[in-house]
């Protein structure tokens, strides 16, 4: 695929199903800015809407993932005395709608439709984690490093980390993580479930690429999304409603042709071939 002319912050590619978006600023350590915040939501709104796409992978260029925020944008926020996010009022609003308390920045990933895979190749610091731990499945190369990082800038916990990070970790290693901003290789994590799978950097992105691959083949468009729906609704929810729900999918998918296609591709022992779009 081309290169897009109105990407100056990202890039951006698809195939066999999976959309590949690339954090792509190497001489800063693709560092966060505005415009990469911008690029990377209509990116994200992009592959929701492709029917073309049922997974997209995040990943950075080069050997470093996202280095958090540009210095250079700091420094102006610290000379005018407030935040600036550098964005304009008609932001991309891919995922939002789906339940209040996801509509607002990376907490809309959970409202997306089609997982996201982060492949974290490099140093992931303050927004650069928190890209990677709003993303579905992660996977990281060895050696790399990560940090929460606001603790040494004298920020409070971006974007919901303080949420986040105890339920994925647990309190007491959150506390850690957020408390200190010490930096971390991701060697350090092992165990935690911070991330799904540790490999060598030579190994990152096959690994994430099959990984997608194996949504995009063996799972249903239509049970993907849906799956990733009721996640995303059970973070706020109780148990019955859960299962009320699981219940009223359950009657509706088993009229669905995704449905029909697993139960022939089972009983004829094999690979099953869906066509249904996915939906919500």
């Amino acid at each position: 695929m081309p290169a897009d002319p109105e990407l100056k912050a990202t890039s951006y590619e698809v195939g066999d199903g999976v959309a590949l978006l690339t954090l792509d600023r190497p001489h800063r350590h693709n560092a966060w800015t505005g415009r990469m915040h911008t690029e990377y939501r209509s990116l994200l709104a992009r592959s929701e809407a492709d029917p073309e796409v049922a997974v997209t992978v995040v990943t950075g260029r080069g050997d470093v993932f996202c280095v958090g925020a540009d210095s250079r944008a700091l420094d102006g926020h610290a000379a005018r005395g407030g935040y600036d996010p550098g964005t304009p009022d008609d932001l991309a609003e891919p995922g939002y709608g789906v339940t209040p308390e996801l509509d607002h920045d990376f907490a809309f990933q959970f409202g997306l439709t089609k997982p996201v895979i982060a492949a974290v190749n490099g140093a992931a610091a303050g927004v650069g984690l928190v890209v990677a731990l709003y993303s579905d499945i992660r996977f990281a190369a060895r050696g790399a490093r990560i940090t929460t990082a606001h603790g040494k800038i004298g920020l409070p916990a971006e974007y919901g980390l303080s949420w986040l990070l105890p339920r994925l970790i647990g309190l007491t290693r959150a506390n850690d993580l957020l408390l200190s901003s010490r930096t971390l290789a991701v060697e350090d994590t092992e165990g935690w479930g911070l991330f799904n799978g540790i490999v060598e950097p030579a190994e990152l992105m096959a690994t994430a690429m099959d990984y997608a691959r194996l949504l995009t083949t063996a799972v249903a468009p239509s049970s993907l999304s849906a799956t990733k729906r009721q996640i995303a609704l059970d973070l706020h929810r109780d148990l019955g409603t859960s299962v009320q729900d699981a219940a009223r999918r359950l009657d509706a998918m088993t009229g669905g042709a995704d449905f029909a296609e697993g139960v022939r591709a089972l009983t004829e022992k094999r690979p099953p071939r869906f066509r249904e779009s996915p939906d919500s």
